[in-house]
């Protein structure tokens, strides 16, 4: 796939950026698109002197117009880890919803294919397991998690309306927990937040017993779901994301002994509706796209490990985003 003119929401965040990269460098004309609420420009800006890509700070939650054909839209934009979305509850549920209706609108307008990523916190605490794309999760839609639960799961339903009803070429991919250079190591997921400790020598923090589960999925691998689910012709919901599962005591030993750090494992209790376990049913993804992760976790780490060692060492202990509250 080359020559194509593609949109990408939420590009200057972690996977945003990732996803620039990949198109860029098969030679697409990549228009990438973020207000820069938690992306960063870091991530993109060895794109910026190159012919083929060009960056629109523009928030998706307003009407979206962007001059000339596309043949993609890649919807990635919206705050991605607790520590934010919680801060910024109601942006949260607007881009998830009315960003997605303003690129579906647009994806109408041009006959373009649109993906949008939609996330595992669909199933929310999972009674099933591992998920499937057949269950429908079990979701507090008011609890503290639900602003960004419920965001993804409306934009589901939206985007297959725009599917069955508007003819709008349609994929739609759940993102299960995926880490990888550029994440933010301030922004309270468990892998950037064990690797920041670590780093700074502080005892790493397990909520709860550290029995609950997660399964990581190196970016690369992740990148190369989304492309193939992209070109295959499925319209419903896909799971991308690595099978191998892991409780978050171990994971937290893991890093330990990658980072040779000293410090002890120290528990908190556990966030309100926090899963107590995260593993996708990938044989969708593996029959229809022929597609599974590659790379292990321990190859993954090392790599995630060296990019945040090499940081100054005052992003280390950078706190967390501050929103300003809207009166």
């Amino acid at each position: 796939m080359s020559g194509k003119r593609v949109l990408i929401t939420g590009a200057a965040g972690f996977l945003g950026s990732h996803l620039c990269d990949r198109f860029v460098k098969e030679g697409n004309d990549v228009i990438g698109m973020d207000n820069l609420i938690t992306g960063d420009l870091r991530n993109i800006e060895h794109l910026f002197k190159l012919k083929n890509f060009e960056f629109y700070n523009h928030d998706v939650s307003k009407f979206i117009h962007v001059p000339g054909h596309l043949d993609y839209i890649l919807h990635f934009a919206s705050p991605a880890s607790p520590i934010d979305y919680l801060k910024i509850p109601i942006q949260t549920l607007k881009v998830g919803a009315l960003g997605t209706h303003n690129c579906l609108g647009l994806a109408k307008e041009k006959k373009a294919r649109i993906l949008v990523a939609s996330t595992s916190e669909v199933y929310g605490d999972p009674l099933v397991h591992p998920q499937t794309e057949e269950y429908w999760g079990n979701v507090n839609p008011v609890g503290p998690r639900g602003v960004y639960d419920e965001a993804k799961r409306f934009m589901e339903s939206i985007t297959m309306a725009y599917h069955t009803y508007h003819g709008v070429e349609t994929r739609i991919v759940r993102i299960f927990n995926t880490y990888g250079p550029r994440m933010r190591l301030n922004d309270g997921r468990a892998l950037p937040a064990f690797i920041g400790q670590a780093l700074r020598g502080e005892d790493l923090t397990v909520f709860g017993d550290g029995s609950q589960t997660r399964s990581f999925c190196y970016v690369d691998d992740l990148v190369e779901g989304i492309h193939r689910l992209l070109l295959s012709d499925y319209a419903k919901p896909v799971n991308i994301g690595n099978p191998n599962e892991i409780s978050l005591k171990d994971f937290a030993e893991e890093v330990l002994k990658l980072t040779g750090s000293k410090v002890k494992i120290v528990y908190k209790p556990l966030p309100v509706d926090d899963p107590k376990q995260r593993k996708p049913d990938i044989s969708k993804a593996k029959q229809l796209l022929n597609w599974e992760p590659k790379v292990g976790r321990a190859e993954g780490l090392k790599i995630t490990y060296d990019y945040f060692k090499s940081l100054p060492e005052e992003e280390w202990s950078k706190q967390p985003k501050e929103f300003k509250k809207h009166k």
